[in-house]
């Protein structure tokens, strides 16, 4: 696996026909899911123990943006000084068909960050959200021009050393 990649991330495949690409849910480690798996996987009403600020994110944007045709949300809280296995900061990228209501990148933003408006608070559990918003057009050009491999965030360089060191 690529150094930028993070493990605690999920890939929705897009839902753009009957093909076989289309029919399946994507988890980065390769596992294939089939679509029904992943839509009673979605409805559960507890969140995973282990990552519970990621389902939530992932729960919320699936509801407000609906029809997805992408969504990863990457959780880069490894790559900063923060404690092991934390969920405090975030890359999300999301392609769906209600961004074409939001013609700037600056309000795609917006309508992101109003949905996750308690993740994102001063006091909650996200510090940092980093945010690719397109439309499926959009995102569609980039997969076919070789551009919908988006980076890791940059690590982190320090921040004002608050916070408890890595064990």
């Amino acid at each position: 696996m690529a150094a930028h990649r993070c493990s605690m991330y999920r890939l929705y495949s897009s839902w753009i026909g009957p093909s076989a690409s289309s029919s399946v849910f994507n988890i980065r480690s390769t596992r294939r899911i089939p679509l029904q798996l992943k839509a009673a996987a979605m409805s559960t009403s507890s969140p995973p123990a282990d990552f519970p600020v990621t389902h939530t994110i992932e729960t919320k944007l699936s509801k407000a943006f609906s029809p997805l045709h992408h969504l990863e949300v990457r959780n880069e809280s490894h790559m900063h000084n923060v404690p092991a296995n934390s969920e405090t900061h975030f890359k999300v990228i999301i392609a769906s068909p209600v961004f074409a209501e939001h013609k700037t990148p600056l309000a795609r933003h917006r309508a992101v960050n109003s949905v996750l408006a308690e993740e994102v608070a001063a006091d909650g559990p996200v510090h940092a959200l980093s945010i690719v918003a397109k439309t499926p057009e959009q995102w569609d050009k980039m997969v076919a021009d070789g551009k919908a491999d988006i980076g890791a965030s940059p690590n982190c360089r320090g921040g004002d050393g608050s916070l408890p060191k890595r064990k």
